[in-house]
């Protein structure tokens, strides 16, 4: 039984009052306090949960219960008998409110000068602001507690500066300024953090001192010990300080792609394999984020391909992947790796799978041997996780579609995949969109294809590769039209436009095709995008189409103004059109999708306007990723755009 009194709260009224789940009946509170004075010493964080779903704040304020249960949850906490004193410490912090500013928190303040450190750091935030955390940060002696009082002063200065020469903002920058100026590391370390969100500059300029700090192997094992901050539990590793370090450069691209080579260059120097591995995660962060990074992180990444550890090597093989043709230096040592099998748990793939997307991507047939076996077991594995930001095996489509020059080698084992053999069908369509792609180069895979067509599942994909096939395929009409569903109008449209493609019967294609976008409603209004291949033969359809892009938005109106300039052959109003899908990007927008469809049309129209090259221009210059995809897709579609946009530029300069 611990100090909270009982019958104090027997005899508190909780009818009327109501609690954090309107679910939840308010007799829930005193229970979930009786049973944690009941357990004593005994009570564990889990014990506590109740209490969080019952007083803590929730969108549309603070519940009623809260402040009645507010000194008995402090007077929990204070006990130095109870058991789960900390959580019911971070449990006050949460409950702590604009409705409860009011109530008496003295007792919760006095946490802060407890004699447990793990107390006393977890009832930092519930300091009264910035006097509170001086007063405390004058009295503290263990480094436990006063890294993170450091690290809350430099949240709370900035958020109070402004508020009269009485906040105390200067007291906190005397702090600051002498702990910068003193010779402990690690509170020196600390103190550049506290101070980098007011002096964004300060990092950049003492990165000589950060990265002999952090990279000094005597105070790695000290940064599990004192390395703490608010609201995060548990202390931070060296790796992890090395993360959040980074983090206050993401401002200055150039002094954050610096701090990491002279990280690499410490690592290496050092032997210091852990760095090795965060530093080349922040390599892979750059990287995605930054074209300018991709040369300077070219060498030392081939550099640790020799490591003796999987993990290092495995994230190393990633960036060259990614790099593509400029790893071609590293070839011969890519290709020794495509039978190493080291991994690592965080990670999704092993280094053989990378190794052989690396030399793939260089363009290096060493690549070949065993590659789509080595894609195939990767779509039939059961439960493949990964985080999308982070390095993963490639998708088939991003690895087979440029290999269209080795469809000879890769077929064969491309067609056993398409064959029914038991497995899913979702392995068999992975790579039905590199058949698309190909074209005319797989044209030996059409008797395999065949039978998909009579599976609901494959057969739409199917007649895309079929409609890429073109008249080469003509053999698979009867199979085509075996295939209807007669339940789904939108497949017998799309099975008589196939039909019409391979029979190259031209005028039957548009004719289905243009009668579909004639009839069809919002918010589709058809396969407008298909009568663009007809050229000035669709003209006949131009009123349908243009009515449709001045009446429409997003994807339609941007198909509608491509299709409208393909079968007029006149850029206006299309063009002004393709603007409002181009410039938004120049600017900072994220409309990538758009912005590859209007370049493409740009690209294959031949035509501009000083909006769209202005707006080429500032992409051209840009150094960010012109993707909102994570992890590798941001580099390879960056490049594509990029390409489109030089494709585009280059136009203009001819003409």
């Amino acid at each position: 039984m611990t100090g909270m009194s009982l019958e104090a709260l027997d005899a508190v009224v909780w009818d009327g009052l109501g609690t954090r789940r309107p679910d939840e009946p308010v007799r829930s509170v005193p229970r979930a306090l009786r049973r944690l004075a009941r357990a004593g010493a005994r009570a564990t964080e889990e014990d506590c949960h109740p209490l969080y779903c019952l007083v803590t704040e929730k969108e549309g304020g603070t519940p009623s219960a809260a402040a009645v249960a507010l000194p008995f949850v402090i007077a929990l906490a204070a006990d130095p008998a109870m058991g789960a004193r900390v959580t019911l410490v971070e449990l006050l912090a949460d409950m702590r409110a604009p409705a409860l500013e009011d109530e008496d928190w003295t007792g919760a303040r006095a946490l802060l000068a407890d004699p447990e450190p793990a107390v006393r750091r977890a009832a930092i935030p519930l300091a009264d602001g910035i006097p509170g955390l001086l007063e405390r940060w004058r009295a503290e002696t263990d480094p436990a507690v006063r890294i993170p009082l450091l690290h809350a002063l430099g949240e709370a200065a900035p958020r109070e500066t402004g508020a009269g020469p009485a906040d105390g903002a200067a007291d906190v920058q005397a702090v600051l300024a002498e702990l910068l100026a003193g010779d402990d590391p690690l509170l020196w370390l600390a103190a550049v953090h506290a101070s980098a969100e007011r002096d964004r500059g300060l990092p950049a300029r003492e990165m000589t001192r950060l990265v002999d700090v952090l990279c000094d192997p005597a105070l790695r094992p000290r940064f599990e010990e004192v390395w703490y901050t608010p609201a995060v539990d548990g202390p931070w590793t060296r790796e992890e300080v090395v993360r959040s370090t980074a983090w206050t450069l993401e401002h200055d691209p150039d002094a954050e792609l610096r701090f990491v080579l002279r990280l690499f260059e410490t690592a290496d120097r050092t032997g210091d394999t852990a760095l090795n591995r965060e530093t080349l995660d922040l390599a892979w962060q750059l990287l995605t984020r930054r074209r300018s990074a991709e040369a300077a992180l070219l060498a030392p990444a081939g550099a640790l391909l020799a490591s003796p550890d999987d993990a290092v090597r495995l994230r190393a093989v990633h960036i060259l992947a990614v790099l593509g043709p400029a790893a071609a230096p590293y070839a011969d040592r890519l290709a020794e790796l495509v039978d190493d099998e080291g991994s690592d748990l965080y990670l999704d793939g092993r280094i053989c799978e990378i190794a052989r997307w690396a030399l793939a991507r260089i363009g290096d047939p060493r690549a070949l041997p065993g590659l789509v076996d080595q894609l195939r077991a990767q779509e039939e594995e059961q439960g493949r996780s990964y985080i999308a930001g982070d390095p993963r095996r490639p998708d088939v489509k991003d690895v087979l579609i440029p290999l269209s020059a080795y469809a000879d080698v890769l077929l064969p084992e491309m067609r056993e995949a398409l064959r029914p053999d038991g497995t899913r069908r979702d392995v068999t369509r992975a790579f039905l969109p590199v058949l698309e792609a190909w074209g005319e180069a797989a044209l030996p895979a059409l008797p395999d294809l065949l039978p998909l067509l009579a599976d609901t599942r494959t057969s739409f994909d199917v007649m895309r590769v079929l409609r890429a096939l073109g008249p080469a395929a003509a053999s698979a009409g009867p199979a085509l039209r075996a295939c209807q569903v007669l339940h789904d109008p939108g497949n017998h449209s799309f099975v008589a436009w196939t039909a019409a493609y391979i029979d190259e019967d031209r005028a039957a294609a548009l004719r289905l095709i243009g009668d579909a976008v004639t009839t069809a409603q919002e918010p589709g209004h058809g396969p407008i995008d298909a009568l663009a291949g007809f050229g000035l033969d669709a003209a006949p359809y131009a009123d349908r189409v243009r009515r449709v892009m001045e009446n429409s938005t997003h994807w339609t109106r941007l198909t509608a103004a491509i299709t409208l300039w393909s079968i007029t052959g006149r850029a206006e109003p299309s063009l002004r059109v393709l603007e409002e899908f181009i410039t938004p990007v120049a600017e900072g927008g994220d409309g990538f999708g758009f912005f590859h469809d209007a370049l493409r049309a740009l690209v294959r129209l031949g035509g501009t306007s000083p909006a769209i090259r202005a707006a080429l221009l500032t992409v051209r210059r840009s150094d960010r990723r012109l993707s909102a995809e994570g992890g590798y897709p941001m580099v390879l579609q960056d490049q594509e755009l990029r390409a489109l946009v030089e494709q585009a530029l280059a136009d203009v300069e001819r003409t």
